[in-house]
């Protein structure tokens, strides 16, 4: 059990039987009455966000998240595979609770799973990658005036926008959190 006058942004609770991650949260003291915490939480499942105000010094439950280092192995239908780097076991993970960080994973990539109760709640790949040009539209000499770029499709099958010098086969680093191209390698 943990206090609400505990709380700090990341921090996993059960409500209810589903999982919540604190978003955002204010203690006010009012200058009549009792104190409170106004917060914000995700469902750790849904992704929806939702406001909750609990009375000052409340109990509920905090949420125990492993976190286990795991290497993608390969997908299936709607199943995506990891191998646990420490017991050499597979981890399938449903597709559902990847998100937008799907469009990142390549064979052999490492990444930290989130494991409640025995059950994978969710990955987080590397901030950056590092992904070769597939597809892209050649640039024009003396089109660089503005910073133009271009759209360009990665190994993993995600459209990157790119500076216009970026050719098919180019190696480039993106930050996963924006999407955005960072540089060329």
């Amino acid at each position: 059990m943990i206090s609400v006058n505990d709380f700090r942004t990341g921090l996993t609770v059960e409500i209810d039987g589903d999982l919540y991650q604190i978003v955002e949260f204010l203690h006010v003291k009012p200058g009549k009455g009792a104190a409170f915490v106004r917060s914000k939480i995700k469902n750790v499942k849904t992704g929806y966000v939702i406001e909750k105000t609990f009375r000052g010094g409340e109990k509920i439950m905090r949420a125990h998240i492993d976190h286990r280092k795991a290497q993608f192995t390969y997908a299936d239908d709607d199943t995506y595979h990891f191998m646990d780097l420490e017991s050499y076991e597979d981890i399938p993970v449903n597709v559902d609770l990847l998100g937008t960080q799907k469009q990142w994973l390549k064979d052999g990539m490492e990444v930290d799973i989130a494991i409640h109760n025995d059950v994978p709640i969710g990955i987080e790949v590397p901030n950056f990658v590092e992904l070769v040009v597939t597809q892209t539209e050649p640039g024009f000499k003396g089109d660089t005036a503005t910073g133009a770029v271009k759209p360009a499709t990665v190994e993993t099958g995600a459209t990157v926008n790119v500076p216009l010098f970026v050719e098919i086969g180019t190696k480039i680093q993106i930050d996963t959190r924006s999407g955005e191209y960072l540089r060329r390698l």
